[in-house]
């Protein structure tokens, strides 16, 4: 079986998937994902269950192509948002934040695809058992929530470790990171950090102008004592919470500093006391395009890599492949 046929009999044209950014992830940018060719997917975060839908809907008037709903599972709404995809004919969800067990019988019976979001080799095998169609390998590079593994550790022993494809993420932004994941044996990608600065991505300007201008080390963890680490890009709120670890802070002052970050960050613009999250890749994102665009570069980079690949064998064993040429004669 080819290993891209599972995009294929999703009615993608390339392996690809834009990441469920958190009130980033809206039906604006997941349409025009899903109308370049990729999986455009639509973030439920902590969204009320009534967003999320209208949401959804709104897809449906900007693309008749496959689009997904990615649903965190510590949203206090998840029960209502597992019913509702069932409900509104979502084809693909991924999850993050914990697992989807409880929901997995439901949603196959719906005719969804199910696939989470995993930081470890054992979380993949406990979600291959319980029946996914696929996992998503991100390492702690991404934006956002992550995990200790970097991307370039994980992807691989997962790939070993299951039968299911294996989409990686974290740390990707160009066709050099996509064809790397498809080397380490990942099936496909999901970018999200490249998505920020999409022309259909309607996160505040300050947010964007932020990420364009970002350097390779602008990021940091932040939120280790919580148990959910976030990575975001370095500014005033990002030194409060490292200064929380530094003093033993409480854990309910994580919280309390950390309520509506986000949404300030990507609704209002503030780029000082919001949370910027962004991947460490963050650095090598410097244009502005439209999701067609970044798409058709994304691929072309990548068969130019690839291409060149070949090439880096005749240059790193010349006489093996004066032998091959010789017998190929």
């Amino acid at each position: 079986m080819n290993r891209f046929d599972f995009f294929y009999q999703l009615g993608l044209k390339y392996p690809l998937f834009q990441g469920g950014m958190a009130w980033i992830a809206d039906s604006s940018l997941a349409a025009a994902v899903s109308n370049a060719g990729g999986l455009g997917i639509i973030a439920a975060g902590t969204a009320p269950p009534q967003y999320v839908r209208e949401q959804i809907r709104q897809v449906k008037q900007l693309t008749d192509k496959p689009f997904g709903v990615n649903i965190m599972l510590l949203n206090e709404f998840t029960d209502q948002i597992a019913d509702l995809v069932c409900e509104e004919g979502v084809k693909v969800v991924t999850t993050g934040a914990g697992s989807p067990g409880k929901y997995i019988k439901k949603w196959k019976e719906n005719g969804i695809t199910v696939i989470p979001v995993v930081p470890s080799v054992a979380m993949a095998r406990r979600m291959e058992k319980e029946g996914v169609d696929a996992v998503i390998a991100e390492g702690g590079e991404s934006g956002g929530h992550v995990g200790e593994l970097t991307t370039m550790a994980l992807v691989p022993q997962v790939v070993d470790a299951v039968k299911i494809p294996v989409i990686a993420a974290g740390g990707i932004a160009d066709g050099r990171g996509i064809a790397a994941a498809l080397m380490l044996g990942a099936s496909g990608v999901q970018l999200g950090t490249r998505f920020l600065v999409a022309k259909e991505c309607t996160v505040h300007r300050n947010y964007k102008e932020r990420v364009l201008k970002a350097k390779d080390t602008d990021t940091v963890v932040t939120g280790r004592p919580t148990g959910h680490p976030v990575r975001i890009l370095k500014n005033k709120l990002a030194r409060k919470f490292l200064d929380l670890e530094r003093n033993c802070a409480p854990l309910e002052e994580y919280e309390t500093l950390g309520v509506g970050a986000l949404r300030r960050a990507v609704q209002e613009g503030d780029i000082e006391y919001g949370s910027v999250m962004a991947g460490q890749i963050a650095g090598l994102v410097k244009e502005e395009k439209s999701c067609r665009e970044i798409i058709e570069e994304l691929f072309a980079q990548t068969m130019d890599c690839l291409r060149r690949a070949r090439d880096l064998e005749t240059d790193l064993y010349p006489d093996l492949a004066d032998k091959g040429q010789e017998v190929g004669q």
